[in-house]
């Protein structure tokens, strides 16, 4: 009874003082200290048990592999399971199995965790559900739709708990079409009706998968919605810098009764900023503090300082982050992200600086800013200051945004061979990454080896982007390699399907001329897919001066003069022709 009610000290001493203790009351007692987080002392009291002669029985084994896998005691919980084995009690007793697969998975042994699933005689749904949250939990998705479907196989019915897991594997993955299969399934068992927590993860999962029109449909047609279904949206909103619809959702969710928490504030403060809406701003930051959020919330605080800065105010910025009343390393992350985003690199050093004096440690976030601070000062000496930390805190390859940052400043610092090295370091590589080093060797004029990466990428199975071919076309251009150019274009329409933006355009108009061939350049230029831009406009002029074509110079001033805002340097680009060719200016068209 004592137990039960949560009066831990009293349940103990009436143990001590119980003179016929059996296998019952000594499981009554662990299972009560596991309940109250004392899982030493269950574990304890565990071994005292078997010391005075007693055999665990099923459920005393099951409420002890709680405490193993709360506490992560790996050397204990395999030892109860040489036990359970021994005495062959995973035979019949489903329930002792699936807290032995419990276990594992919080220890993160996943293939262990499946391996008893698999050895169990008999499972159920509770069985796959924690291998399938398992799964995802340790951020391996694939593997938890591929048990989803050995658990149909097995003809297992799954529940509301199986479905909220792999809604967040199809997430993960962004895999939106398993993430409908499973939303028809969920329909067609019925499960949506008053079930909350399933209707908020199919918010989730079509907002992270990108189909927010989706997830607001959704959302609107759940019975029951709550602060955190509303929350799921929002957020996704303005992690995708829609400011306004995230104004349009607290609008109606307060329409609906429901008052704004202290993440829904934060995401208030990140569409004020994205907007640049400094007055909205100000009035949450009214609201949050008349209501001292910010005294228990420090990412509110981070929130404050980043709309400000992003609205324009980084003095304002800084007098918010001056005044919080602690500052953590992600509040000192934010205000070095904003300095650096407006090219205050020195600013930023400093704010560095004063973070470490406080004793704050700084994690990849605080160090990829960095890196870039010393990217805009092209200065590889305080570069390698900060490689050399990131070495120390064991951080390299551990985040791909962070090698992404060393890689990209040792590029544009012109340390190229060690920008390679650093690459060819990384375990995990993405397109980022080499994208990076290629724009590197792009702007130092090494052609050959941007190139070379480039097929090193190919070869490493990666899929290039836009960014990619825009780094190869200019190195082209700056070594007027007009085959390899074409060949880069077409490649990334016919083999990528990677539709050309203006900057792509304005790279191979720039290539044709200097070529010297404006014929095929004007062509390219009609045959764009979009209207015509001043970047392409000004390439072929400039190659129409240089070459002193004035009849396509003419066309091309004309096409200019139909741009909504033209650049002066058209302008006198036309005038320069009209100078070289000797011919007089067309005041009339001029």
């Amino acid at each position: 009874m004592y137990a039960g009610c949560g009066a831990i000290d009293e349940a103990k001493d009436l143990f001590i003082d119980y003179k016929s203790r059996d296998i019952i009351t000594w499981t009554v007692l662990i299972a009560a200290l596991i309940q109250q987080g004392e899982t030493k002392d269950a574990l304890t009291l565990f071994e005292c048990m078997k010391q005075e002669g007693l055999s665990p029985d099923a459920i005393t084994f099951t409420v002890t592999l709680k405490a193993c896998g709360a506490m992560k005691a790996v050397n204990t919980g395999n030892s109860i399971h040489g036990e359970i084995a021994r005495l062959g009690l995973l035979i019949s007793d489903v329930v002792l199995g699936n807290a032995l697969i419990d276990m594992y998975v919080k220890f993160g042994h996943l293939m262990k965790a499946q391996q008893v699933l698999e050895g169990l005689p008999c499972r159920d749904t509770v069985s796959w559900n924690t291998l399938i949250a398992g799964y995802v939990q340790h951020q391996q998705p694939e593997k938890a739709l591929a048990c989803f479907e050995r658990m149909q196989r097995e003809a297992l019915p799954p529940d509301a708990v199986t479905f909220v897991c792999l809604l967040k594997a199809c997430g993960t993955l962004g895999a939106v079409d398993m993430g409908e299969q499973i939303h028809e399934q969920i329909i067609n068992q019925g499960l949506m009706e008053e079930n909350i927590v399933l209707g908020t993860a199919l918010v989730d999962m079509y907002a992270k998968c990108g189909a927010l029109t989706k997830a607001q449909t959704v959302l609107k047609e759940l019975s029951v919605r709550d602060i955190v279904s509303w929350n799921t949206l929002i957020s996704s909103y303005a992690h995708q810098g829609q400011g306004e619809e995230v104004f349009h959702c607290i609008e109606q969710m307060q329409l609906e009764g429901i008052y704004p928490s202290p993440i829904t504030f934060g995401c208030i403060l990140k569409a004020c900023g994205t907007v640049g809406d400094i007055v909205k701003g100000e009035q949450i930051h009214d609201v949050i503090s008349r209501q001292g959020l910010i005294e228990f919330h420090n990412s509110l605080g981070s929130a404050l300082v980043d709309m400000y800065a992003k609205c324009g105010s980084l003095a304002k910025a800084k007098e918010v982050f001056d005044g919080l009343p602690s500052r953590d390393t992600v509040s000192w992350s934010s205000l070095i992200a904003e300095y650096v985003q407006q090219g205050e690199a020195e600013q930023a050093f400093d704010c560095f600086k004063q973070m470490q004096q406080e004793g704050l440690r700084a994690d990849g976030i605080t160090f990829a800013c960095m890196l870039k601070a010393c990217a805009i000062l092209g200065t590889v000496n305080r570069g390698r200051v900060v490689h050399d930390e990131i070495l120390k805190e064991g951080l390299l390859g551990t985040d791909a945004m962070l090698d992404n940052a060393l890689v990209d400043m040792y590029a544009k610092c012109g340390v190229l061979r060690k920008a390679q090295l650093v690459l060819e370091e990384i375990p995990f590589r993405d397109v980022v990454c080499w994208n990076a080093l290629i724009a590197g060797y792009a702007q130092q004029g090494e052609s050959d080896r941007a190139l070379s990466c480039f097929r090193k990428m190919e070869l490493e199975g990666f899929h290039p982007d836009a960014s990619t071919f825009l780094s190869l076309l200019t190195s082209c251009c700056h070594l007027g390699l007009l085959e390899e150019g074409c060949k880069c274009f077409i490649s990334m329409i016919t083999r990528y399907n990677i539709t050309p933006d203006v900057n792509h355009y304005t790279c191979m108009v720039d290539l044709f001329g200097r070529a010297g061939q404006l014929q095929k350049a004007a062509c390219l230029i009609a045959q764009m897919p979009f209207s015509d831009h001043g970047s392409v406009i000004s390439a072929l002029l400039t190659a129409c001066r240089k070459l002193g074509d004035m009849s396509l110079g003419r066309w091309a001033f004309q096409r200019a003069l139909q741009l909504d805002e033209i650049d002066g340097a058209v302008y006198a680009l036309m005038c320069d022709i009209y100078s070289i060719t000797g011919s007089q200016v067309d005041t009339e068209n001029s």
